[in-house]
């Protein structure tokens, strides 16, 4: 059996920087293992934050559209996600859209218009906690919606998403990958948490036992949005921190933004983590 030194408190007190603490780690085996990821994980994630504010100030230069649109199942990540993205960014030209349920006006309205309200104005990055794409999964689940709904709703978006794209909007889809294990290991540490209780819904407590309608849907969505200007980038999530990294680099990757040349760090999104839907031969959720 291999044997694991333990760390002193003298060794400990002579550190001065993260380098020498990660050299002090693999020193003593895979004992800490899981620091040094939690090391590492922070470092990338600094460096790729800096880009995010070097790609905020190009796009806020050149009056750019971007929309990041985050969706997937209760509990894949979207708000840990965008709390990464957003967390270095200016407020002034950066926000996060998150709405409630529709208001009584709102019902009665044509079903977008509560989201063109909240697109991106020139020189803005704006981040999608769900989207209009509520009514392409998640409603039609809980039966927030009824057929006609659904079915006008699947036969407008791509050419609303069409407009979008021919009037300079940049629209970035992402769908977060969840196996039904790991939500339901998520779910679980919700509960168990104050902190985090919150965030746990009656919504999110039907989500395991209606799995399969979710899949159900969540192909169409994919079979019927899915475009060429408009594509759906799936990321799998069971591993929280490598998917935030990872969605920030596919963003990244696809502009070239001022000091782009000069980033410290890799700028390519793993594509065993990241792939566009049609790439997607194997889908964990």
């Amino acid at each position: 059996m291999e044997k694991f030194e333990s760390l002193s408190l003298e060794e400990i007190g002579k550190l001065q920087s993260k380098k020498e603490l990660k050299s002090l780690l693999e020193s003593k085996g895979g004992k800490y293992e899981v620091i040094l990821n939690t090391i590492e994980y922070e470092e990338e994630l600094k460096k790729l934050q800096v880009e995010l504010v070097k790609f905020q100030q190009w796009v806020a230069k050149n009056n750019k559209r971007v929309a990041v649109i985050f969706e997937g199942r209760d509990a894949a990540g979207k708000g840990g996600a965008i709390r990464r993205f957003m967390e270095h960014l200016s407020p002034r030209t950066s926000r996060l859209v998150a709405l409630n349920k529709p208001t009584d006006i709102e019902r009665g309205q044509w079903y977008f218009m509560r989201y063109i309200r909240e697109l991106p104005n020139p020189g803005e990055i704006v981040f999608f906690d769900r989207s209009w794409y509520n009514r392409a999964v998640v409603e039609p689940v809980m039966g927030f919606c009824d057929d006609k709904q659904y079915n006008e709703f699947m036969s407008q978006v791509p050419d609303f998403e069409h407009m979008l794209y021919e009037d300079g909007l940049i629209i970035i889809k992402f769908w977060l990958s969840i196996s039904k294990d790991e939500q339901e290991k998520r779910f679980n540490s919700r509960m168990k948490n104050p902190l985090k209780r919150w965030k746990f819904s009656s919504v999110d407590q039907k989500g395991q036992k209606l799995w399969s309608k979710y899949t159900h849907f969540k192909e169409q969505m994919y079979s019927k949005t899915h475009t060429s200007y408009s594509p759906w980038v799936i990321v799998k999530t069971n591993n929280k921190e490598v998917a935030r990294l990872e969605c920030i680099r596919y963003v990244l990757s696809k502009f070239e933004y001022d000091g782009k040349d000069f980033s410290k760090t890799n700028l390519f999104p793993d594509p065993n983590v990241i792939m566009h839907y049609f790439r997607s031969s194997y889908q964990i959720d």
